[in-house]
């Protein structure tokens, strides 16, 4: 649990600390590049941890908390500026000039995320294959006619090798409240197409939450519950389990496998339970007392144990996939794209409330995001560094005042009326922008809470 906090934790830092750096940069290059002089480059907020002074007198800082940064430049509007450097102060800039410092912050995320595609790309995605488990009933998969054993090929014409893909193409459907074409292979190898209804009222919080909404879930392999490893300080440990051990029944129950012990666990955070183990030619009873654990859909139980799987089981259900470095940067353009129009399509359909706003997701949740991909290697966590940059890209190109977007609306105002939006009018607009962004952090938060809480 603790292990698992701390993971999370310096994933979350480092990505943000990558991610704010990006962006600034993009500022700063920019400004420096038209001839603005840039006073104060920061990362983060707050007292300075570490200060050094430039050559051309630019202060670069590294602060105590790591939320955001800015670049400070020469303007008359913020101080004094000497006559022999008016030609080097940002409100002096010809408009192209200003637009081209604004919008750079979001445009070198965007390009951050192509490059991390393209790395992900490179050094291959590993996922398991579409192969579906049990089909709930009264679901769009079930009414699609979907069966277990089912393996999706293909959705509107694009290969799903892996469960990623495959929610990655639904996500966009349901985004356009469509029907989606699948190419999908039966147990019995048969090849068929059939439609898929989704519509956004579907996609609505985690990946794994939005798929069952849907009636899919992975299939799940049948092995018996056998404990492999233990983990230090755990649940598990402290009931007395060791490796090697064959979970029998709880509270007198039978155990089936392995998937039904993790389901029983999950179900039964904080409460005490008597289970038997086969240990050699004995059997025992211990005392089990799961642990609550906080997940993205509520608490669940956990007490550090891995299950032994037989070797080879999942062989045939693995799936990994890698590009030469042209074909990677071709994906990686086509999964930015894509990516970027299924976050403009979510967007629109919230702001027109079509969609539900607990698709927010707040500092909590993109933590315990962080940790996942972390902890499964770097090709995951590459991909989780795309989706927040392009994210923050997006955000930040949003026609809101205070954000990059905002002063970006004011700037194409300037330029049809020709002449810049009044100092009370940019006045009024930030105040309204603070408000609507405080309202969107209160909503994140209050949706990481809920996730949390259950």
């Amino acid at each position: 649990m603790m292990h698992t906090v701390i993971v999370s934790l310096i994933a979350f830092l480092v990505a943000l600390g990558l991610l704010i750096t990006v962006h600034e940069f993009g500022h700063f290059w920019v400004a420096r590049r038209v001839g603005v002089k840039v006073l104060r480059f920061s990362i983060g907020f707050g007292p300075p941890l570490w200060r050094r002074t430039g050559a051309d007198g630019t202060e670069y800082v590294l602060a105590a908390l790591p939320l955001g940064g800015y670049v400070k430049m020469l303007d008359e509007r913020e101080g004094e500026v000497a006559p022999n450097e008016l030609n080097r102060a940002f409100n002096r800039q010809s408009l192209p000039a200003r637009m081209a410092v604004v919008s750079a912050g979001p445009i070198f995320n965007l390009l951050f995320a192509v490059l991390a595609y393209w790395l992900m790309f490179m050094l291959g995605v590993v996922g398991l294959k579409p192969v579906l488990g049990d089909i709930a009933q009264d679901t769009p998969a079930a009414r699609a006619g979907l069966h277990p054993g089912d393996q999706v090929l293909a959705a509107e014409g694009r290969e799903t090798p892996t469960w990623d893909a495959l929610a990655l193409a639904l996500l966009d459907g349901a985004a356009r409240d469509g029907v989606i074409r699948l190419r999908v292979q039966t147990a019995n190898n048969d090849v068929h197409s059939l439609s898929l209804a989704v519509n956004t009222r579907d996609a609505v919080g985690s990946q794994e939450d939005f798929l069952k909404t849907l009636g899919l879930q992975p299939w799940q392999p049948s092995f018996p519950a056998i404990v492999d490893k233990i983990e230090p300080g755990g649940a598990a440990q402290q009931a007395g389990l060791r490796a090697g051990d064959r979970v029998l029944t709880v509270d007198g129950a039978a155990v089936k496998d392995w998937d039904h012990w993790v389901e029983w666990v999950r179900a039964h955070p904080g409460t005490r339970h008597t289970i038997t183990v086969a240990r050699g030619k004995q059997t025992l009873k211990m005392a089990l007392q799961p642990e609550s654990f906080q997940d993205t859909g509520g608490t669940i139980g956990r007490i550090g144990a891995y299950g032994r799987i037989p070797e080879g089981l999942y062989d045939n259900m693995r799936a990994e996939f890698h590009y030469g470095p042209f074909g990677a940067l071709q994906a990686a353009l086509q999964r930015t794209g894509d990516m970027s129009l299924l976050t403009l399509r979510m967007l629109g359909k919230m702001v027109m409330g079509q969609a539900s706003v607990k698709n927010l997701s707040g500092p909590l949740s993109i933590a315990q995001y962080a940790g996942q991909s972390a902890s499964s290697g770097p090709s995951s966590f590459l991909g989780f560094l795309a989706i927040i940059s392009l994210s923050l890209a997006i955000l930040n190109l949003l026609p809101i005042p205070v954000l990059d977007g905002g002063h970006l609306m004011y700037y194409l105002i300037e330029l049809v009326k020709g002449s810049p939006v009044s100092e009370r009018i940019q006045y009024f607009g930030q105040t309204v922008g603070v408000g609507l962004l405080l309202m969107l952090m209160v909503v994140a938060f209050y949706n990481d809470l809920t996730r949390l809480l259950g």
